[in-house]
């Protein structure tokens, strides 16, 4: 077995490959919305996002891990988002430089989220023989991206408030032009979505969605093989998604031999 450590290179290349997705996330809001106000900025090493007010895109990823960023870096990314109204939030690795800390306590942060970074060695992973032979998986091409992102939608159908956002969010991620959409077919119905973002060798897993009635059927195992297969013949040696503590995302991924790298902290500044 290969043998890869939670240590600060491997935060590195973790967290950059998420911020890379982000900004590409962020550059297709630009393209497809151009009235957003998308865009992003690296600063000390980060990743400064805005996305629009509410986005769970709108942070910053990588705060203190390539360098400890000084008291007028600090100021720019605050100033970054202050000027778009919105709220100032960061991601923080714990594999950061401890001195990022302090910097965090001294101007009023407060931590208000925690995320499992999941991570698996593809050089040690194998396809199982399980699936349903009914379920039919592919890449969706770029005449598909609508049904992608509808089928995408479709899956927080139950949650009806957030409908119109998370139709556009699809939309977002479909078109975004590092990122490779997957989709899930059931007797010729598309039923569940996954998407797929490479950077320097890691595979990003995200944009998981099943739509409500056809769940249960395998659909996101499917996806999470064909993904896995896809990024090793790409040459990826590392796989990771994020998920939240002791979720089922996170055993669904124990499961298939993903493990914790480390459990990362969103910081918010005081208003």
């Amino acid at each position: 077995m290969s043998e890869v450590f939670s240590d600060h290179s491997l935060a590195c290349r973790l967290e950059r490959s998420e911020a890379r997705a982000n900004a590409g996330f962020v550059d297709a809001r630009a393209r497809l919305y151009p009235n957003s106000g998308a865009t992003w900025i690296e600063v000390a090493g980060a990743y400064a996002m805005f996305d629009g007010p509410c986005s769970p895109c709108t942070q910053t990823l990588g705060l203190g891990l390539f360098a400890v960023p000084s008291a007028a870096e600090m100021d720019r990314i605050e100033s970054f988002f202050r000027e778009r109204n919105a709220p100032v939030l960061h991601e923080v690795s714990p594999l950061a430089d401890k001195a990022l800390l302090e910097t965090l306590n001294s101007r009023g942060y407060q931590p208000v989220e925690f995320t499992s970074v999941m991570f698996q060695v593809l050089k040690d992973w194998v396809p199982t023989a399980q699936g349903s032979a009914s379920l039919h998986t592919w890449v969706a091409e770029a005449h598909e991206c609508d049904v992608w992102a509808q089928t995408s939608a479709d899956g927080w159908s139950e949650f009806a408030e957030y409908a119109d956002v998370m139709r556009e969010l699809a939309r977002v991620v479909a078109y975004r032009e590092n990122g490779t959409p997957f989709l899930v077919e059931l007797e010729g119905q598309p039923i569940a979505t996954g998407d797929l973002a490479i950077h320097s060798g890691v595979a990003l897993l995200a944009g998981a969605s099943t739509v409500p009635k056809w769940r249960r059927q395998g659909a996101q195992n499917a996806l999470l093989e064909s993904r896995l297969s896809y990024a090793k013949e790409a040459g990826c040696d590392l796989a990771m998604f994020c998920a939240e503590p002791g979720s089922a995302s996170q055993r669904n991924g124990e499961r298939h031999g993903f493990r914790i790298a480390y459990t990362r902290i969103k910081y918010k500044l005081a208003d």
